[in-house]
């Protein structure tokens, strides 16, 4: 009997309590720069990277592999992509930092990268955070058209700027 009521317990507290859902934050989008300009570096402690994840989602490229991990970020990247345009819009390098601040201050996050097909040329992407206190994860992609005209991603570096300086810096073994 006991087991009765708690099933139905369970089962009451799973219904919609008829509020709607708080709609989850969303992630700022970076802005294209046309230049990406050259900052003085004064690295500052109170800002850091933590981590990052790249992914190359290029079937053209990708090795088959039994990674079930692996195998679902291309499944998950992929989804909703019905025709082959769709897909090969999808194809290119998706780029995750995570970075902390402790303590208050407005920064923009960076990424500055070159491509393949153009040499030295350098690209940039900018998220900006009003109050960058906290741990924050910020998203960019090279993907569609930019991906499949410009090429691979050959060299990154990932910026934490603030007032014009770069206070905190991450890049890749062939970034020069």
């Amino acid at each position: 009997m006991i087991r009765r009521f708690l099933i139905l317990g369970l089962a009451l507290a799973a219904l919609p309590s008829g509020k709607a859902a708080e709609p989850k934050a969303s992630q700022p989008v970076p802005v294209l720069l046309e230049k990406a300009n050259v900052l003085p570096l004064a690295l500052d402690d109170t800002f850091e990277f933590r981590k990052q994840k790249l992914f190359l989602n290029d079937p053209d490229i990708q090795k088959p592999t039994n990674d079930r991990m692996i195998n679902f970020e291309r499944l998950r990247l992929n989804y909703g992509a019905v025709s082959a345009e769709e897909q090969k819009q999808r194809y290119g390098h998706y780029l995750s930092f995570w970075w902390r601040a402790t303590r208050p201050a407005n920064v923009t996050v960076r990424l500055e990268y070159r491509q393949a097909n153009l040499g030295n040329h350098v690209q940039a992407q900018e998220v900006s955070y009003a109050v960058g206190k906290g741990t924050h994860q910020t998203d960019f992609k090279v993907i569609g058209d930019s991906y499949i005209g410009d090429g691979v991603i050959t060299a990154w570096r990932a910026l934490v700027i603030e007032d014009g300086k770069i206070v905190a810096l991450k890049q890749s073994y062939l970034w020069h």
